[in-house]
């Protein structure tokens, strides 16, 4: 038995501070948990409308004793409670009140008492600070919010940060005709956290797909364990919050903002899940996954079948924007089509059919039978006329490709396609931007089954080289682990440095050489294309007025693409991979791609089509061509370099430059871990 199951399975429960005020969460908690099949038996100090005194006494009452305790009392009387509820049987409680270490103050110790509860009994714990949590197949609503009592049971599970949105979330998948199998909101997260509901999701053949909505993450290697695990045998799907500066807010509400926003969505993304931008995406998502998943594929194909050109057009940009592929059908698609649909119809995919009539269904075979084709989408304004699940079930598609279908009309009209849709087994969305969002889904989630087939190489020795890291050592390191750099002297005199001149000849660039300095163009540190003695002594001459003692001299690269590659340790997450466009732009535009580390070749080879300006790799106005592979193996040992090195914080390539003949470091950091806490 998982130890989640006494709290979402209980087979008795009592309320601790149940009340019969109705204003009070006590009383809003009792009448919420009044359906439950199980026992529930109240508590209540003074013993109001026969409630029992004390957690004993309601333990007693119940055969085998309580599996879950709902606390309704106040911070300060929590800690007692879970050991009492704990003596008397309970395994599992939910505590709701604020108060406690997001408060400051006397809160803090109220958190520590609590925390040290829970050690001591083995109690599992959901909250503090939560709006709590339901499931409504088992009529289990353990929650404070009235509305929840209309929730039907469905087949997505929600997994919050928030209680308040996992009630919104919730709410917004009862409206799209999906419910749910199980909402809960994590609040404080002091012991029961979201990777330990993810494990126990894995196993709950209600649930079918699963939308997280995270603020935080304290664990980060947990969560992503937890995901990749859950997302191998049902989708995820994944809201993080965090894009803009509001950890003010966050402090005051559910806890600080701990973590990378980018970092969170990438490396998630790299577990399996599907990442979305808000809470509509998320419900489009979820609606399409809890259907049927794709097959894993780099490139699934979708076919587009739309009774109106305009929203067609909204659902194919949709689609483009986010990378998906429309092809081109087949001509024998297309001459299949052509004989059903007038000729001013587009019918090469998108699929313009005008208003649904006689052979709809015989289109819709010839686009789900196209080979180019995975995945259906069917949009159509509802008609007295038209059935469209019954014309995509009429089809005979249906059975061996996954379809979403999409509506708009009258309320009525939609929740006549709904019912259709329920009937036939197909999931149905409104709204064109939505079914974009959900046929997104489907498509992510296949691509990142196929980069998760192939795991990361295991073995990797540190090479021997060893710091101080000075740009000299740093590329001694880079060339070990099999990356090009320029060809360059280390000097620690004037004379050395014209020596090194005439042996490379010029152009050069000239820098200050100093394990100490990161920055060298801050303070004057550098040098370019020097290539006459008289030059070289100018620079010379402002390096030593910069401080520098030694000296680099190094061949002048050709012209070409900068980029930034490193890695280092992120606080909550270990090692990670990152790839951008080099120059302030990158920084301003954060028009880079991260991955956690280790991490295969084929995780590092979608790296590059992540970026914003992704096409000045490929040729773009007769530059360079990017070898996918070359920059792929760069990063695939910077990441092994890290994570077999721990007195490494991190190394940095920048620039990275493309040029015609391949990739060149000009630039190398290796930061000791010992410097990067200073």
């Amino acid at each position: 038995m998982h130890s989640l199951t006494p709290l979402f399975e209980p087979r008795g429960i009592i309320v601790v501070g149940a009340s019969s005020s109705a204003e009070k969460l006590g009383a809003v908690m009792a009448q919420s948990l009044s359906n439950y099949p199980s026992p529930v038996e109240l508590v209540n100090s003074r013993g109001e409308n026969g409630m029992h005194t004390s957690i004993a006494a309601a333990a007693t009452a119940i055969p085998g004793g309580p599996d879950l305790a709902v606390l309704c009392v106040p911070a300060a009387a929590t800690a007692q409670a879970l050991r009492d509820s704990a003596a008397n049987g309970a395994k599992a409680a939910l505590v709701c009140a604020g108060g406690f270490a997001e408060a400051g103050g006397p809160g803090l110790e109220l958190d520590r008492d609590v925390r040290a509860a829970v050690q001591e009994t083995g109690i599992r714990l959901l909250g503090p600070n939560t709006s709590g949590f339901f499931v409504p197949r088992l009529n289990l609503r353990a929650s404070f919010v009235p509305g929840v009592a209309e929730l039907e049971p469905g087949s997505v599970a929600v997994v919050a940060a928030s209680g308040g949105v996992n009630h919104v979330l919730a709410f917004h998948l009862q409206r799209a005709g999906v419910g749910v199998s199980l909402a809960v909101g994590i609040g404080a997260g002091t012991d029961i956290t979201a990777p330990d509901v993810l494990d126990y999701l894995i196993s709950d053949e209600q649930t079918k797909a699963v939308a997280l909505h995270l603020e935080t993450v304290a664990d980060g290697p947990a969560l992503v364990d937890a995901v990749a695990r859950l997302s191998a045998v049902k989708p995820v799907v994944a809201l993080i919050v965090g894009q803009n500066d509001v950890s003010e807010f966050a402090q005051s509400h559910t806890g600080a903002l701990a973590t990378s926003w980018r970092t969170t969505r990438a490396v998630l993304k790299q577990a399996g899940a599907v990442i979305v931008d808000d809470e509509n995406q998320l419900v489009a998502a979820v609606t399409a996954l809890a259907s049927r998943r794709l097959a894993p594929a780099p490139n699934p194909g979708v076919g587009l079948i739309t009774g109106q050109a305009g929203p067609g057009l909204l659902i194919a940009d949709a689609l483009h924007s986010a990378g998906v592929t429309l092809p081109r059908l087949a001509q024998a698609s297309q001459d299949t089509i052509g004989a059903l649909l007038p000729p001013m119809t587009f019918q090469a995919n998108p699929v313009d059919t005008g208003r649904p009539g006689p052979g709809y269904d015989k289109i819709v075979a010839a686009v789900a039978t196209d080979p180019a084709i995975d995945v259906v989408a069917v949009y159509g304004l509802t008609e007295p006329v038209a059935d469209l699940p019954a014309s995509v079930v009429a089809s005979g598609a249906a059975a061996s490709l996954p379809f979403l279908i999409g509506v708009d009309g009258p309320d009525s009209d939609v929740e006549r396609a709904r019912k259709s849709a329920e009937l036939h087994g197909l999931p149905l969305i409104t709204g064109p931007t939505s079914l974009a969002h959900g046929i997104a889904a489907l498509v992510n989630d296949a691509r990142g089954q196929f980069q998760r087939a192939e795991a990361a190489a295991a073995s990797f020795a540190w090479p021997d080289v060893q710091g101080p890291w000075d740009e000299d050592r740093a590329k001694e390191l880079l060339g070990a682990l099999g990356i090009a750099t320029p060809a360059r002297r280390s000097c620690s005199s004037r004379a050395a440095a014209h020596q090194a001149l005439a042996e490379l000849g010029g152009p050069v660039a000239v820098k200050l050489l100093d394990a100490a300095v990161l920055h060298k163009t801050e303070i004057g540190g550098v040098h370019l294309g020097v290539d006459s003695p008289a030059a070289l002594d100018r620079a010379l001459d402002g390096l030593e007025a910069a401080g520098a003692r030694d000296f680099l001299i190094e061949k002048m690269a050709p012209s070409g693409v900068d980029l930034v590659a490193g890695v280092r340790r992120d606080p909550v997450f270990g090692p990670i991979v990152v790839v951008g466009l080099g120059g302030t732009a990158a920084e301003v535009y954060a028009d880079v791609s991260i991955r956690s580390a280790p991490l295969s070749i084929r995780e590092a080879e979608g790296m590059p089509a992540e970026l914003q300006a992704r096409d000045l790799l490929y040729g773009f106005r007769s530059g360079p061509m990017l070898d996918t592979a070359e920059l792929a193996a760069v990063l695939v040992r910077l990441g092994d370099a890290l994570g077999s090195n721990d007195s490494i914080a991190e190394i940095e390539i920048n620039p990275l430059r493309l040029t015609r003949d391949g990739l060149i470091a000009l630039d190398a950091v290796v930061i000791n871990v010992e410097e990067d806490t200073k």
